[in-house]
């Protein structure tokens, strides 16, 4: 049948109005979507607020992000109980352990240069790394009983934690050696306090230590740079990351959240300001100082598969190399307090599988606030925390400044953020 000029009109007027009813239908959609990540944000102020309200913490940024975009970020509360000063969103904080996947990151750039290699021992640098002993206790005078090392330390020993190195905070062993030995303790900022025997052979077990800060030095001695100056050229400039670094200016100090200790109550009692000092070594495992949105770039570039605000600094097979469980069937993740006034006992996901990668903890289930089984994360001692889901495509973070770690206000608090994050990104 042949149209006539008519029934052609009445095609093209009905194809029009199928065509706007498509165009409204969308925008619609997008409407609701709006709406409904709104609301998703809404509830997460209202969450934030509520713990700073209760004093649950006395105050917190948190952020979250797709592969997009920023997804929500928000700071609520003061950085200090006694002086009242808004927390904002350029607050700094003291970031602790979140340090070690920057220094990851250095490390596995050198790897794919060919300086270093994962499973090659690693460069010796230090008798402590090059000729390892292990701690097998204590003689009837309480001297410490050391043996060599059954096998070489590897890197991906030292980026799994399961080289055999410890820290004091959560070893007794370790604890015990330090007082006999009368070597320095890790805070001192002192090499030394590095060259501790293992408490098992490397590959045996897991154990949170001083891994990452010989990872550190691996790092300067492979690259020729103080780990401040690479990590500044190699990570901190091309991310944009201008408020990250292990000194403070006068500017960002006077931006600095303080620590707050719990108290047997649960109340807060703010410290001072810690006294800065130029240490023997920049750690890889610690000290670096910085901001939500200085780490949210950093999380945004591993969840983007290395590269973030036009710079590239890992290829995509290396992150998806050091979001794979690296530790096997060993677990991880759970260490017990030799210090409660710095850590309470830390087992984050009870009863569920977790892992290491190259730098950071790995969920192998869902978690129970949102995130995917592959997601990797961690924290820093003062209660900063960060997760980063790949299956998912959210990268999430939350700073406060509480001692001890594993603080369970701060992780109620982190667990109900999380959930929210991904309330939002369903609403989307």
């Amino acid at each position: 049948m042949t149209s006539t000029p008519h029934s052609r009109r009445d095609v093209l007027k009905g194809a029009a109005i199928a065509a706007a009813a498509s165009v409204c239908a969308v925008s619609s959609r997008r409407a609701e979507a709006q709406g409904g990540t709104t609301q998703s944000r809404a509830r997460i102020d209202g969450v934030l607020q509520k713990a700073v309200d209760a004093k649950e913490v006395p105050g917190v940024v948190a952020m979250a992000a797709t592969d997009k975009g920023l997804l929500y970020e928000g700071a609520f509360g003061v950085r200090a109980l006694d002086q009242g000063t808004p927390m904002t969103l350029d607050t700094v904080f003291r970031i602790a352990s979140m340090t070690k996947a920057i220094t990851s990151v250095a490390a596995m750039q050198l790897v794919e240069q060919g300086k270093l290699k994962l499973e090659e021992p690693v460069p010796n640098i230090d008798p402590a790394l090059g000729s390892p002993q292990v701690l097998e206790g204590f003689d009837a005078a309480g001297a410490p009983k050391l043996r060599p090392a059954k096998r070489p330390i590897t890197l991906r020993h030292l980026l799994t934690h399961t080289a055999g190195f410890s820290y004091e905070v959560w070893d007794p062993n370790t604890v015990r050696y330090v007082k006999a030995s009368g070597m320095p303790s890790t805070p001192s900022g002192k090499v030394a306090s590095l060259r501790m025997p293992l408490v098992f052979d490397p590959g045996d077990k897991w154990e949170y230590g001083v891994n990452t800060d010989w990872v550190g030095r691996l790092v300067e001695a492979i690259s020729g740079q103080p780990l401040d100056v690479y990590f500044r050229e190699k990570i901190f400039a091309p991310l944009g990351m201008k408020d990250s670094g292990y000194v403070t200016s006068e500017e960002q100090r006077s931006r600095q959240a303080r620590v707050h200790q719990r108290q047997a109550d649960g109340t807060l009692v703010p410290q001072p300001l810690e006294t800065q000092f130029t240490p023997e070594f920049w750690s890889g495992g610690g000290p670096l100082y910085s901001t939500g949105r200085d780490y949210l770039s950093f999380s945004q570039m591993l969840l983007r598969g290395g590269s973030f605000n036009g710079a590239r600094l890992l290829r995509p097979e290396t992150v998806a190399l050091m979001n794979k469980n690296h530790t096997g069937n060993i677990p991880a993740g759970i260490m017990k307090t030799e210090m409660p006034a710095r850590s309470n006992d830390v087992d984050l996901f009870p009863g569920a599988e977790i892992r290491w990668g190259l730098g950071y903890m790995l969920n192998m289930q869902p978690g129970p606030n949102g995130r995917s089984a592959g997601t990797v994360s961690w924290g820093g001692i003062f209660n900063t925390y960060y997760w980063i889901d790949p299956a998912k495509r959210v990268t999430g973070l939350i700073m406060t400044q509480i001692l001890p770690f594993a603080d369970p206000r701060t992780l109620k608090l982190y667990g109900q953020f999380e959930s929210g994050v991904y309330d939002a990104l369903k609403a989307m």
